[in-house]
């Protein structure tokens, strides 16, 4: 698998040069941030050799390299799921490559629903930690040591410095980013009203599909880990009404102008660290 990684990374790099200090992967709706991007060079999924290309709408299925606020970084515009039928090998294996291109911070960023009544759609929420209740594990398997320890700590997955940095940049806008625990859950369906109610009680305060495999592996190479969340709406059962994917990106797209600009100052100090 590590032959993958570094066959991968080396089409990267015939095609640009590059050694990014920030990755970033795009949930859904959320794509539009790559508008922020200076000196962009996009690739295609499709044309990165064992890449797999998301088949959800609002994954636009891109790895866009360039520079934001001066600041080398490289985004993946989409990603793909454990419940299209991948493995979570798979899921993992663009979160792997951007360890492999060089990054030593990764932004994870994601739509989800909302728990904690305190939120409301719309608001962006800086991840303290998450929950794994997808019953899966990338990391599930003989150790690759060339990845990481078998047995990675988990007690900062969410890096104190990443946070510092959103934290830091909300505050120059003069804006409270809240924050709160996210958990991770298998898909594709939304949750049940009881499943929600399970959830408080364990201490989450949103919800999704995706974020916590991306946090694991990234954690196992070493690489320092920050993720948002886009409250989209709010979890079943705390409101009369359907949830519908298409709602979903209506409400990220509605929120895109706070979310790019706080994500591009966090990249700023982030990338301006020693």
């Amino acid at each position: 698998m590590y032959e993958k990684l570094e066959q991968s990374a080396k089409y990267i790099q015939s095609l640009r040069s590059t050694s990014p200090k920030v990755g970033v992967i795009l949930g859904s709706g959320l794509g539009a941030f790559v508008d922020k991007i200076e000196k962009q060079k996009v690739i295609p999924y499709s044309e990165i050799p064992h890449f797999k290309s998301p088949n959800v709408e609002g994954h636009e299925g891109r790895l866009i390299l360039g520079d934001v606020e001066g600041v080398e970084i490289a985004v993946l515009q989409g990603r793909i799921h454990a419940y299209e039928g991948h493995s979570m090998e798979e899921v993992v294996f663009s979160t792997r490559v951007l360890a492999t291109l060089g990054i030593e911070n990764l932004i994870l960023t994601n739509a989800a629903g909302g728990i904690n009544l305190d939120y409301s759609p719309g608001d962006i929420v800086l991840i303290e930690d998450h929950i794994n209740l997808t019953g899966k594990n990338p990391l599930i398997g003989p150790n690759k040591s060339e990845l990481g320890p078998r047995f990675p700590d988990m007690s900062h997955a969410y890096h104190p410095d990443i946070k510092k940095a959103f934290m830091e940049s909300a505050k120059d806008m003069d804006s409270n980013l809240k924050s709160g625990v996210y958990a991770g859950l298998l898909g594709p369906t939304y949750e049940t009203p009881s499943e929600i109610k399970m959830l408080r009680i364990l201490g989450a305060d949103m919800v999704g599909m995706s974020t916590v495999p991306e946090a694991i592996a990234a954690n196992h190479f070493g690489v320092k880990v920050g993720g948002l969340s886009c409250i989209t709406n709010m979890a079943a059962g705390i409101k009369d009404e359907t949830l519908k994917h298409e709602d979903i990106k209506e409400q990220a797209l509605k929120v895109m102008s706070f979310f790019s600009t706080l994500l591009t100052n966090a990249i700023k100090k982030i990338g301006n660290e020693d």
